[in-house]
Protein backbone atom coordinates (compact mmCIF):
# COMPACT_ATOMS: atom_id res chain seq x y z
CA UNK A 1 0.00 0.00 0.00
CA UNK A 2 2.73 2.40 0.59
CA UNK A 3 4.73 2.08 -2.52
CA UNK A 4 1.35 2.45 -4.20
CA UNK A 5 0.61 5.32 -2.86
CA UNK A 6 4.59 6.82 -3.32
CA UNK A 7 3.66 6.10 -6.97
CA UNK A 8 0.55 7.79 -7.18
CA UNK A 9 2.25 10.70 -4.76
CA UNK A 10 4.79 11.19 -7.38
CA UNK A 11 2.57 11.41 -10.15
CA UNK A 12 0.56 14.42 -8.93
CA UNK A 13 3.57 16.15 -8.11
CA UNK A 14 4.92 15.73 -11.95
CA UNK A 15 1.40 16.62 -12.74
CA UNK A 16 1.27 19.72 -11.08
CA UNK A 17 4.66 20.99 -11.87
CA UNK A 18 3.49 20.60 -15.06
CA UNK A 19 0.57 22.27 -15.09
CA UNK A 20 2.11 25.60 -13.62
CA UNK A 21 4.85 25.27 -16.61
CA UNK A 22 2.80 27.52 -19.18
CA UNK A 23 5.91 26.97 -21.45
CA UNK A 24 5.38 23.17 -21.48
CA UNK A 25 2.53 21.11 -23.35
CA UNK A 26 2.49 17.30 -21.85
CA UNK A 27 2.30 14.71 -24.73
CA UNK A 28 2.36 10.81 -25.02
CA UNK A 29 5.32 8.98 -23.67
CA UNK A 30 6.06 11.87 -21.10
CA UNK A 31 7.51 13.75 -23.93
CA UNK A 32 6.95 17.79 -23.58
CA UNK A 33 7.03 20.22 -26.34
CA UNK A 34 9.40 22.66 -27.12
CA UNK A 35 8.68 25.91 -25.12
CA UNK A 36 8.23 27.52 -28.44
CA UNK A 37 6.44 24.63 -30.51
CA UNK A 38 9.91 23.54 -32.33
CA UNK A 39 9.64 27.89 -34.33
CA UNK A 40 6.26 26.06 -36.09
CA UNK A 41 3.03 28.31 -35.80
CA UNK A 42 0.14 25.92 -35.28
CA UNK A 43 -3.22 25.32 -34.90
CA UNK A 44 -4.88 25.85 -31.28
CA UNK A 45 -4.18 22.81 -28.99
CA UNK A 46 -1.84 21.46 -31.04
CA UNK A 47 2.08 21.23 -30.09
CA UNK A 48 5.82 20.33 -31.70
CA UNK A 49 8.90 19.62 -30.37
CA UNK A 50 12.29 18.25 -32.06
CA UNK A 51 12.29 14.71 -32.12
CA UNK A 52 15.79 14.33 -33.85
CA UNK A 53 18.01 17.21 -35.57
CA UNK A 54 21.31 17.00 -37.96
CA UNK A 55 20.26 13.95 -39.61
CA UNK A 56 21.99 15.02 -42.85
CA UNK A 57 19.08 15.66 -45.83
CA UNK A 58 16.23 13.78 -44.79
CA UNK A 59 13.70 12.90 -47.27
CA UNK A 60 10.59 10.40 -46.63
CA UNK A 61 10.16 8.85 -43.43
CA UNK A 62 8.34 6.11 -42.00
CA UNK A 63 7.01 5.15 -38.43
CA UNK A 64 7.07 1.47 -36.75
CA UNK A 65 4.29 0.26 -34.72
CA UNK A 66 6.47 0.21 -32.19
CA UNK A 67 7.06 4.00 -32.53
CA UNK A 68 10.35 3.87 -33.96
CA UNK A 69 11.31 5.94 -37.22
CA UNK A 70 13.00 5.24 -40.63
CA UNK A 71 14.44 8.15 -42.29
CA UNK A 72 15.75 7.96 -46.16
CA UNK A 73 18.53 10.45 -46.87
CA UNK A 74 19.40 12.10 -50.02
CA UNK A 75 22.49 12.28 -49.45
CA UNK A 76 25.17 9.56 -47.80
CA UNK A 77 26.36 10.07 -44.44
CA UNK A 78 29.22 8.17 -43.06
CA UNK A 79 28.40 6.06 -46.66
CA UNK A 80 24.37 5.34 -45.02
CA UNK A 81 21.43 6.33 -46.76
CA UNK A 82 18.93 4.72 -44.10
CA UNK A 83 18.75 6.30 -40.74
CA UNK A 84 16.62 4.29 -37.89
CA UNK A 85 15.65 6.66 -34.61
CA UNK A 86 14.10 5.12 -31.26
CA UNK A 87 12.92 7.04 -28.31
CA UNK A 88 15.03 4.88 -25.42
CA UNK A 89 14.05 6.55 -22.45
CA UNK A 90 10.57 7.85 -23.99
CA UNK A 91 11.32 11.44 -23.15
CA UNK A 92 10.55 12.38 -27.44
CA UNK A 93 13.54 13.09 -28.59
CA UNK A 94 14.83 9.98 -30.69
CA UNK A 95 18.18 8.81 -31.39
CA UNK A 96 20.07 7.24 -34.03
CA UNK A 97 20.56 3.46 -32.94
CA UNK A 98 21.55 2.41 -36.46
CA UNK A 99 21.98 3.25 -40.29
CA UNK A 100 22.80 1.21 -43.52
CA UNK A 101 22.24 1.11 -47.16
CA UNK A 102 24.65 2.58 -49.19
CA UNK A 103 22.29 4.13 -51.38
CA UNK A 104 21.10 7.72 -51.69
CA UNK A 105 17.13 8.37 -52.28
CA UNK A 106 13.45 9.28 -51.38
CA UNK A 107 10.90 6.52 -50.91
CA UNK A 108 10.73 4.43 -47.54
CA UNK A 109 7.45 2.65 -46.45
CA UNK A 110 6.59 0.12 -44.05
CA UNK A 111 3.89 -3.27 -44.66
CA UNK A 112 3.38 -5.62 -42.90
CA UNK A 113 6.96 -7.30 -41.14
CA UNK A 114 8.62 -5.25 -44.52
CA UNK A 115 10.26 -2.40 -44.83
CA UNK A 116 11.13 -0.67 -48.58
CA UNK A 117 13.44 1.27 -49.41
CA UNK A 118 14.27 3.48 -52.83
CA UNK A 119 17.49 4.71 -54.97
CA UNK A 120 16.68 6.61 -57.67
CA UNK A 121 16.81 3.26 -59.72
CA UNK A 122 15.65 0.24 -57.39
CA UNK A 123 13.55 -0.57 -54.82
CA UNK A 124 15.06 -2.87 -51.86
CA UNK A 125 12.80 -4.97 -49.52
CA UNK A 126 14.50 -5.82 -45.51
CA UNK A 127 12.75 -8.26 -43.00
CA UNK A 128 11.98 -6.32 -39.52
CA UNK A 129 11.76 -8.32 -36.43
CA UNK A 130 9.25 -8.51 -33.93
CA UNK A 131 10.28 -5.27 -32.57
CA UNK A 132 10.50 -3.06 -36.03
CA UNK A 133 14.23 -3.44 -36.46
CA UNK A 134 15.95 -4.93 -39.80
CA UNK A 135 17.28 -8.08 -39.91
CA UNK A 136 18.88 -7.95 -43.01
CA UNK A 137 20.18 -4.52 -43.50
CA UNK A 138 23.11 -5.54 -45.60
CA UNK A 139 21.75 -8.18 -47.47
CA UNK A 140 17.97 -6.70 -48.98
CA UNK A 141 15.70 -7.97 -51.33
CA UNK A 142 16.29 -6.21 -54.69
CA UNK A 143 12.52 -6.29 -56.52
CA UNK A 144 12.83 -3.72 -58.65
CA UNK A 145 15.93 -2.48 -60.61
CA UNK A 146 16.79 -0.19 -63.62
CA UNK A 147 14.59 2.71 -63.41
CA UNK A 148 15.39 5.90 -65.50
CA UNK A 149 17.48 8.04 -63.12
CA UNK A 150 18.57 10.95 -65.57
CA UNK A 151 19.32 12.89 -62.57
CA UNK A 152 16.18 15.57 -63.27
CA UNK A 153 12.89 14.29 -61.29
CA UNK A 154 14.98 10.98 -60.34
CA UNK A 155 13.59 10.54 -56.95
CA UNK A 156 11.64 6.97 -56.59
CA UNK A 157 8.37 7.86 -53.89
CA UNK A 158 6.30 4.88 -53.10
CA UNK A 159 3.68 3.32 -51.90
CA UNK A 160 2.26 0.42 -50.81
CA UNK A 161 -1.82 -1.49 -51.20
CA UNK A 162 -3.49 -4.28 -49.69
CA UNK A 163 -2.73 -6.84 -52.40
CA UNK A 164 0.70 -7.39 -52.46
CA UNK A 165 1.74 -4.57 -55.05
CA UNK A 166 4.27 -1.55 -54.85
CA UNK A 167 3.86 1.99 -56.66
CA UNK A 168 6.40 4.05 -57.56
CA UNK A 169 6.69 7.43 -59.23
CA UNK A 170 9.09 7.64 -62.12
CA UNK A 171 9.26 11.52 -62.15
CA UNK A 172 9.94 12.91 -66.13
CA UNK A 173 13.61 14.16 -66.72
CA UNK A 174 12.11 17.01 -68.93
CA UNK A 175 10.04 20.26 -67.89
CA UNK A 176 7.00 20.04 -70.71
CA UNK A 177 8.68 17.38 -73.49
CA UNK A 178 10.31 19.52 -75.80
CA UNK A 179 12.84 18.69 -78.43
CA UNK A 180 14.99 20.62 -76.68
CA UNK A 181 14.24 20.90 -72.76
CA UNK A 182 13.88 24.34 -71.06
CA UNK A 183 14.37 25.97 -74.60
CA UNK A 184 12.60 28.80 -75.86
CA UNK A 185 11.62 28.14 -79.21
CA UNK A 186 11.27 24.51 -78.88
CA UNK A 187 8.75 22.59 -79.64
CA UNK A 188 6.58 19.95 -77.49
CA UNK A 189 7.33 16.24 -79.33
CA UNK A 190 3.92 14.48 -79.98
CA UNK A 191 3.57 11.64 -78.51
CA UNK A 192 5.99 12.23 -76.04
CA UNK A 193 8.26 9.53 -76.13
CA UNK A 194 9.49 9.89 -72.49
CA UNK A 195 5.68 8.48 -71.09
CA UNK A 196 7.36 5.20 -72.31
CA UNK A 197 9.62 5.04 -69.64
CA UNK A 198 8.54 7.70 -66.80
CA UNK A 199 6.12 10.97 -66.22
CA UNK A 200 3.91 8.30 -64.55
CA UNK A 201 3.43 5.62 -61.85
CA UNK A 202 4.43 1.69 -61.79
CA UNK A 203 3.17 -1.12 -60.30
CA UNK A 204 4.93 -3.93 -59.18
CA UNK A 205 5.04 -7.02 -56.81
CA UNK A 206 6.15 -6.91 -53.50
CA UNK A 207 7.55 -10.82 -53.16
CA UNK A 208 9.32 -11.00 -56.58
CA UNK A 209 12.93 -9.82 -57.33
CA UNK A 210 14.49 -7.82 -59.89
CA UNK A 211 11.39 -6.77 -61.72
CA UNK A 212 11.54 -3.94 -64.22
CA UNK A 213 9.75 -2.28 -67.07
CA UNK A 214 9.95 -5.62 -68.89
CA UNK A 215 7.33 -6.89 -66.46
CA UNK A 216 6.38 -3.53 -64.30
CA UNK A 217 2.87 -2.16 -64.83
CA UNK A 218 2.23 1.34 -66.20
CA UNK A 219 -0.46 1.96 -63.40
CA UNK A 220 -0.90 5.87 -64.55
CA UNK A 221 0.49 7.86 -66.81
CA UNK A 222 0.63 11.88 -67.96
CA UNK A 223 1.96 12.96 -64.13
CA UNK A 224 5.25 14.63 -64.75
CA UNK A 225 6.27 13.96 -61.31
CA UNK A 226 4.97 12.91 -58.04
CA UNK A 227 6.80 12.79 -55.13
CA UNK A 228 4.08 12.66 -52.35
CA UNK A 229 1.97 9.38 -53.03
CA UNK A 230 -0.40 7.48 -49.98
CA UNK A 231 -3.11 4.73 -50.27
CA UNK A 232 -6.05 5.84 -49.13
CA UNK A 233 -7.39 2.89 -47.12
CA UNK A 234 -10.94 3.85 -46.84
CA UNK A 235 -11.11 4.38 -50.20
CA UNK A 236 -8.60 1.68 -51.50
CA UNK A 237 -7.26 4.12 -53.84
CA UNK A 238 -3.69 5.51 -54.61
CA UNK A 239 -3.95 9.16 -54.70
CA UNK A 240 -0.92 11.25 -55.26
CA UNK A 241 0.27 14.93 -55.20
CA UNK A 242 1.91 16.34 -58.56
CA UNK A 243 4.50 19.17 -58.97
CA UNK A 244 3.25 21.20 -61.62
CA UNK A 245 5.14 22.38 -64.78
CA UNK A 246 7.99 25.36 -64.92
CA UNK A 247 9.10 28.47 -67.19
CA UNK A 248 5.66 29.66 -69.33
CA UNK A 249 6.92 33.37 -69.04
CA UNK A 250 10.72 32.19 -69.96
CA UNK A 251 9.85 30.24 -73.16
CA UNK A 252 6.60 32.36 -73.99
CA UNK A 253 6.75 35.89 -72.97
CA UNK A 254 4.31 37.02 -75.44
CA UNK A 255 1.53 34.74 -74.16
CA UNK A 256 2.29 34.55 -69.79
CA UNK A 257 3.45 37.97 -67.66
CA UNK A 258 5.87 37.06 -64.87
CA UNK A 259 2.68 37.11 -62.06
CA UNK A 260 1.30 34.67 -64.46
CA UNK A 261 3.98 32.68 -64.44
CA UNK A 262 4.46 32.41 -61.04
CA UNK A 263 1.23 31.72 -60.14
CA UNK A 264 0.33 28.93 -62.81
CA UNK A 265 0.51 26.14 -63.59
CA UNK A 266 -1.31 24.48 -60.26
CA UNK A 267 0.25 21.80 -58.38
CA UNK A 268 -2.32 19.16 -58.61
CA UNK A 269 -3.66 15.99 -56.03
CA UNK A 270 -5.42 13.53 -57.46
CA UNK A 271 -7.16 10.08 -56.76
CA UNK A 272 -5.48 7.59 -59.22
CA UNK A 273 -7.11 4.40 -61.01
CA UNK A 274 -5.36 2.16 -63.40
CA UNK A 275 -5.30 3.39 -66.73
CA UNK A 276 -5.69 6.92 -65.77
CA UNK A 277 -4.13 9.73 -67.48
CA UNK A 278 -3.32 13.24 -65.96
CA UNK A 279 -2.38 14.61 -69.03
CA UNK A 280 1.35 15.73 -68.77
CA UNK A 281 3.14 16.94 -70.70
CA UNK A 282 -0.30 17.92 -73.64
CA UNK A 283 -2.04 19.73 -70.77
CA UNK A 284 -1.71 21.50 -67.15
CA UNK A 285 -4.29 22.51 -64.90
CA UNK A 286 -5.34 26.52 -64.26
CA UNK A 287 -6.77 26.63 -60.82
CA UNK A 288 -8.56 30.10 -61.69
CA UNK A 289 -9.73 29.24 -64.51
CA UNK A 290 -10.67 25.56 -62.77
CA UNK A 291 -9.52 23.93 -65.95
CA UNK A 292 -7.10 22.06 -68.20
CA UNK A 293 -5.49 23.77 -70.55
CA UNK A 294 -3.40 23.25 -73.38
CA UNK A 295 0.06 23.87 -72.92
CA UNK A 296 2.07 26.08 -75.57
CA UNK A 297 4.62 23.63 -76.76
CA UNK A 298 1.26 22.21 -78.00
CA UNK A 299 -0.42 25.29 -79.47
CA UNK A 300 -1.85 26.76 -76.43
CA UNK A 301 -2.31 30.35 -75.55
CA UNK A 302 -3.09 30.07 -71.78
CA UNK A 303 -6.99 29.97 -72.57
CA UNK A 304 -7.44 26.98 -74.86
CA UNK A 305 -8.68 23.77 -73.01
CA UNK A 306 -7.29 20.27 -73.88
CA UNK A 307 -6.78 17.09 -72.11
CA UNK A 308 -10.64 16.33 -72.72
CA UNK A 309 -9.67 12.43 -71.34
CA UNK A 310 -7.22 13.54 -69.15
CA UNK A 311 -8.33 13.07 -65.71
CA UNK A 312 -9.03 16.39 -63.55
CA UNK A 313 -7.16 16.89 -60.14
CA UNK A 314 -9.03 16.43 -56.90
CA UNK A 315 -7.24 19.45 -55.27
CA UNK A 316 -5.44 22.44 -57.05
CA UNK A 317 -2.65 24.99 -55.28
CA UNK A 318 -0.66 27.69 -56.39
CA UNK A 319 2.16 26.69 -58.54
CA UNK A 320 5.25 25.72 -57.64
CA UNK A 321 5.48 24.55 -53.86
CA UNK A 322 6.61 21.43 -54.60
CA UNK A 323 4.29 19.15 -52.95
CA UNK A 324 6.58 16.12 -51.37
CA UNK A 325 4.93 14.21 -49.37
CA UNK A 326 1.17 12.64 -48.81
CA UNK A 327 -0.06 11.64 -45.73
CA UNK A 328 -4.07 10.46 -44.66
CA UNK A 329 -4.47 10.61 -41.17
CA UNK A 330 -6.21 7.69 -39.75
CA UNK A 331 -5.01 7.89 -35.88
CA UNK A 332 -6.92 9.25 -32.78
CA UNK A 333 -5.48 11.85 -31.30
CA UNK A 334 -6.04 14.83 -33.47
CA UNK A 335 -9.66 15.87 -33.04
CA UNK A 336 -12.24 14.45 -35.10
CA UNK A 337 -12.15 16.85 -38.13
CA UNK A 338 -8.61 15.43 -39.14
CA UNK A 339 -9.55 11.48 -38.96
CA UNK A 340 -8.95 10.59 -42.95
CA UNK A 341 -8.15 13.59 -43.80
CA UNK A 342 -5.04 14.65 -45.89
CA UNK A 343 -1.82 16.59 -45.17
CA UNK A 344 0.86 17.37 -47.40
CA UNK A 345 4.42 18.63 -47.31
CA UNK A 346 5.25 21.61 -49.42
CA UNK A 347 8.98 21.71 -49.56
CA UNK A 348 8.81 25.10 -51.00
CA UNK A 349 9.14 26.97 -54.08
CA UNK A 350 12.36 28.33 -55.94
CA UNK A 351 10.82 30.09 -59.16
CA UNK A 352 8.10 32.46 -58.24
CA UNK A 353 9.36 35.59 -58.83
CA UNK A 354 8.76 38.69 -58.69
CA UNK A 355 6.23 37.29 -56.18
CA UNK A 356 7.89 35.96 -52.74
CA UNK A 357 8.85 31.80 -52.63
CA UNK A 358 5.89 30.61 -51.32
CA UNK A 359 5.46 27.01 -49.36
CA UNK A 360 8.02 26.07 -46.80
CA UNK A 361 4.75 24.34 -44.88
CA UNK A 362 2.12 21.82 -44.19
CA UNK A 363 -1.53 22.08 -45.24
CA UNK A 364 -4.62 19.68 -44.13
CA UNK A 365 -7.73 18.79 -46.54
CA UNK A 366 -10.35 17.91 -45.08
CA UNK A 367 -11.52 14.45 -46.59
CA UNK A 368 -15.04 12.85 -46.82
CA UNK A 369 -15.79 9.62 -48.85
CA UNK A 370 -12.61 9.60 -50.70
CA UNK A 371 -13.03 13.22 -51.89
CA UNK A 372 -12.06 17.20 -50.23
CA UNK A 373 -15.05 17.92 -48.05
CA UNK A 374 -13.49 21.57 -47.63
CA UNK A 375 -10.73 23.86 -48.78
CA UNK A 376 -6.97 23.17 -47.99
CA UNK A 377 -5.80 24.73 -45.08
CA UNK A 378 -2.43 25.67 -43.69
CA UNK A 379 -1.76 23.51 -40.94
CA UNK A 380 2.24 24.17 -39.16
CA UNK A 381 4.10 27.13 -40.83
CA UNK A 382 7.45 28.57 -39.48
CA UNK A 383 9.94 26.03 -40.78
CA UNK A 384 11.32 28.39 -43.28
CA UNK A 385 12.19 30.57 -40.22
CA UNK A 386 11.09 33.77 -42.26
CA UNK A 387 8.52 35.25 -42.95
CA UNK A 388 9.25 36.10 -46.50
CA UNK A 389 11.43 33.81 -48.63
CA UNK A 390 13.02 35.48 -51.41
CA UNK A 391 15.46 32.55 -52.04
CA UNK A 392 15.29 29.09 -51.26
CA UNK A 393 18.29 29.29 -49.63
CA UNK A 394 17.22 31.19 -47.26
CA UNK A 395 14.94 29.24 -45.76
CA UNK A 396 16.60 27.38 -42.13
CA UNK A 397 14.15 23.96 -43.04
CA UNK A 398 11.78 22.52 -45.47
CA UNK A 399 9.39 20.09 -45.15
CA UNK A 400 9.81 16.71 -47.27
CA UNK A 401 8.53 13.52 -45.50
CA UNK A 402 5.49 12.82 -43.26
CA UNK A 403 4.30 9.83 -40.86
CA UNK A 404 1.96 8.92 -38.55
CA UNK A 405 3.72 7.58 -35.23
CA UNK A 406 1.58 4.45 -33.38
CA UNK A 407 0.22 7.10 -31.25
CA UNK A 408 -1.16 9.14 -33.60
CA UNK A 409 1.35 12.31 -33.58
CA UNK A 410 2.30 13.41 -36.77
CA UNK A 411 6.06 13.61 -38.01
CA UNK A 412 7.42 15.80 -40.67
CA UNK A 413 11.18 15.62 -41.95
CA UNK A 414 13.07 18.65 -43.13
CA UNK A 415 15.95 17.76 -45.94
CA UNK A 416 18.05 20.97 -44.87
CA UNK A 417 19.01 20.29 -41.43
CA UNK A 418 17.84 17.03 -41.18
CA UNK A 419 15.48 18.12 -38.54
CA UNK A 420 12.41 15.46 -37.35
CA UNK A 421 9.48 17.66 -35.73
CA UNK A 422 6.95 15.92 -33.92
CA UNK A 423 3.13 17.28 -34.00
CA UNK A 424 0.86 16.60 -31.06
CA UNK A 425 -2.47 17.34 -29.86
CA UNK A 426 -2.91 17.70 -25.76
CA UNK A 427 -6.12 20.30 -25.21
CA UNK A 428 -9.23 18.10 -23.88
Amino acid sequence: MKKMFLIFLLTSLSFVSNANDSTKVNITNQAVADADNAGLTLPSGFGALIAADNLGRARHIVATKQGGIYVKLERLVGGKGIVYLTDANKDGKMEIETSFGNYIGTGIAIKDNYLYASSNEDVFRYQLDENGKVTNPNNPQRIVKGLWDKRQHASKSIALDNAGNIYVNIGAPSNSCQEVDRTKGSKGMYPCPILDSAGGIWQFKIDQTDQGYHNGVRYATGLRNVVGLDWNQQQNKLYVTMHGRDMLYTLYPDMFDTTVSAELPSETMYAINKGDDAGWPYVYYDHFQKKKVLSPEYGGDGKKAGGEKAIDPIVAFPAHMAPNALLFYTGNQFPAKYKNGAFVAFHGSWNRSPLPQEGYYVVFIPFENGKPSGQWEVFANGFSGTEMVKNPRDAKHRPCGLTEGPDGSLYISDDVKGTIYRIVYNAK
